[in-house]
């Protein structure tokens, strides 16, 4: 059987797994994760300009918890309380070679998951990157910044400090979110429920995005859901009630502009956001 069907017909009896189930299948997990580590597969892709989720990938994850019982780890200051296959992480016993041939920055306390890839020149401030997460090369995830699980973030984004890209692990057939290539994610925002963040996007400082956030694009009033147009610049903003004026405004995310690639090469941050 091939490791899909594998796991497919695992999930379908998955009330009936334990740490003490078929040795194939477990070895069959334990590729998947390694796989998702070295960033040989990835749970969600864009095929012929769409986002694909990989279902069998994500199933693999949530069958790995059931086949795992829950471990101790002792330091010196704590101790953890976690299932035994990621209480350790991605890059526990790394020697100075591992991290060179990883071939990305990693400052003290961050914890990234084993089943997680980084790829190479991305810098990973003090942190947290859940499993199956994705960080393409040259990214950076800020200070007290999150990754959440199965989220894909592309190359040479800035993840701001205290910002979170939210995980979608269930259901299995759900997109995560995605972060496209060249994005700005200012600090404090919250990008979650597999909502798409279009490549070369910069998004304001304190932003909230899930799958019930109105996006308005101000010069032409449409309201959107769920996705981000690439080269967008995005502010939080209010929509009133039109049915009644005296009523509370409601939060939206505002598409103030767009703006080419050339032009985002060549203009901070600031002055993109800056009327």
């Amino acid at each position: 059987m091939s490791i899909e069907n594998i796991i497919s017909e695992a999930w379908e009896k998955r009330d009936q797994i334990t740490p003490s189930s078929d040795e194939n299948l477990k070895n069959t997990v334990n590729q998947i994760i390694d796989d998702l580590d070295s960033g040989k597969v990835r749970v969600a892709e864009k095929i012929d300009g769409e986002w694909k989720t990989h279902q069998y990938l994500k199933k693999a994850i949530m069958l790995s918890f059931r086949m795992y019982s829950m471990e101790n780890l002792n330091g010196p200051y704590s101790s953890w309380y976690d299932k035994a296959h990621l209480l350790k992480g991605k890059t526990a016993g790394w020697t100075k070679e591992n991290h060179e041939k990883a071939g990305f920055r990693m400052v003290p306390n961050s914890p990234v998951r084993k089943g997680s890839y980084v790829g190479k020149n991305a810098v990973l401030m003090p942190c947290y990157v859940n499993i199956g997460a994705y960080i393409d090369e040259g990214t950076m995830i800020d200070t007290f910044a999150r990754a959440g699980s199965c989220c894909q973030i592309g190359k040479n984004c800035h993840i701001s400090a205290g910002s979170g890209v939210g995980g979608v692990l269930e259901p299995a057939q759900a997109l995560p979110t995605i972060i496209e290539d060249n994005v700005f994610l200012g600090a404090m925002s919250e990008v979650v429920e597999g909502v798409i963040v279009g490549e070369g996007s910069v998004l304001s400082m304190g932003m909230y995005i899930g799958q019930s956030t109105k996006i308005v694009d101000r010069k032409t009033g449409e309201i959107t859901y769920g996705k981000i147009p690439p080269y967008s610049v995005v502010v939080p903003g209010s929509l009133p009630d039109k049915n009644n004026p005296a009523a509370p405004s409601l939060y939206c995310a505002v598409i103030i502009k767009q703006v080419d690639e050339k032009t985002r090469s060549k203009t901070s941050v600031n002055d993109l956001l800056r009327e």
